[in-house]
């Protein structure tokens, strides 16, 4: 079943998707640069010493990478929200029928 989208609806669409994207590179921008000083204090202060930085560094990577899987790969809520309108399509289609 295919439904029309006006061309504001598209265009909301659209924009909250950029708006997705741009949350992440926002996110991953921060994550560069907050662990280059991480890193750094870890030269400057206890080089040598046990590389304590590998954990921030790696927790909040993994959380990046989930950022990125859910803004790139599952998209879950475009999907629910497309199974969600259906659904009130076909209900209203359904009492529609009833009236007549």
């Amino acid at each position: 079943m295919t439904t029309q989208l006006s061309e504001d609806e598209i265009y909301q669409k659209a924009k909250k998707r950029v708006e997705e994207i741009k949350g992440f590179y926002a996110h991953l921008c921060v994550y560069l640069a907050i662990n280059l000083l991480v890193i750094i204090i870890w030269l400057v202060t206890s080089l040598g010493a046990y590389p304590w930085f590998v954990f921030p560094v790696g927790c909040w990577g993994v959380v990046v990478i989930l950022h990125a899987l859910f803004v790139f790969v599952f998209n879950k809520d475009a999907r629910w929200e497309k199974n969600a309108v259906e659904k009130e399509a076909d209900k209203l289609r359904k009492m529609g029928q009833g009236d007549k």
